[in-house]
């Protein structure tokens, strides 16, 4: 058996803008991938030149880029985020910009090969919104001119399993399945699996679309991006039913930096021998 990618979200070093040296760790602590959280206050995806140092820091580093989370806000500066991006806006033109917007974010796999777009449908039931936000009509209109963009880049779009009615692994599957006109997988983010109930029946649900993870932990109640092990997810359980529907794809840290990123990492890299031992009995 082939040895299963792990990888880290640059959501661990969110709040500041991404450089080499954040790249150069992810690797140092065994990491064999990264997704980039495209919010331009990290990471200026509408920046060639930063495009091109991205480039060249994954190819030090030995990093494959796997995937581009779609940018979910303007900014983000000391912890407060700008004005939402709402793929599923009722507003046109807010929806409008959320899509011009994951569509520059999308021009980075023009110089780096990416695997996949991971897009939000609407916002979180932790952000202030409205149904105006979360409109399912506006969102299939957006997820389809993402797919049309993003298949001549080779990207594949994955619409990920958040806190909302839009997003629940049941409505997305139905969406993906009856409502696109292209061809769209699933991103599932077990920590918010675990906020709206049971991981297992959300893995079962979306087995067939599965085409990322976004890995990480909490204690149901709150997004807190734990490392694994470190909230209230049965990973046991969770990892033979990830096996079980046959998903052997890259399993992606999405973390906060609970102490520094680097201690964050130092964890990780504990969590993933954990997980290996037990993908492995």
């Amino acid at each position: 058996m082939s040895k299963r990618t792990f990888g880290v979200s640059t959501h661990l070093y969110h709040s500041q803008r991404l450089n080499r040296d954040h790249v150069i760790e992810i690797a140092a602590h065994g990491f064999e991938a990264i997704e980039v959280y495209a919010t331009r206050t990290h990471f200026d995806y509408h920046s060639p030149a930063a495009i091109g140092d991205l480039h060249q820091w994954l190819a030090e580093a030995g990093l494959e880029l796997h995937g581009i989370h779609a940018p979910t806000a303007e900014s983000l500066i000391g912890g407060r985020w700008g004005r939402a991006l709402s793929l599923a806006s009722a507003d046109a033109d807010a929806r409008a910009l959320a899509v011009a917007e994951a569509e520059e974010a999308l021009h980075i796999a023009r110089r780096i090969p990416v695997r996949v777009l991971v897009a939000h449908l609407g916002l979180p039931r932790t952000q202030p919104s409205s149904p105006a936000d979360n409109n399912r009509e506006a969102a299939r209109r957006s997820v389809d001119a993402l797919i049309e963009a993003a298949a001549p880049l080779g990207v594949r779009v994955a619409v990920e399993v958040i806190p909302n009615e839009l997003s629940r692994a049941g409505s997305l599957v139905h969406f993906v399945e009856e409502d696109l006109e292209g061809d769209a997988g699933v991103c599932l983010d077990f920590g918010h699996a675990h906020m709206d109930g049971d991981v297992l029946d959300a893995i079962e649900t979306v087995s067939g679309h599965l085409i990322t993870t976004h890995v990480h932990d909490n204690r149901g109640k709150t997004d807190d991006h734990l490392v694994p092990f470190d909230g209230t997810i049965d990973w046991a359980a969770a990892l033979t039913a990830v096996q079980k529907v046959g998903y052997d794809g890259t399993l992606l840290f999405e973390l906060a930096a609970h102490g520094s990123p680097k201690e964050t990492l130092v964890r990780a890299r504990k969590a993933r021998e954990r997980m290996e031992t037990l993908l492995a009995e």
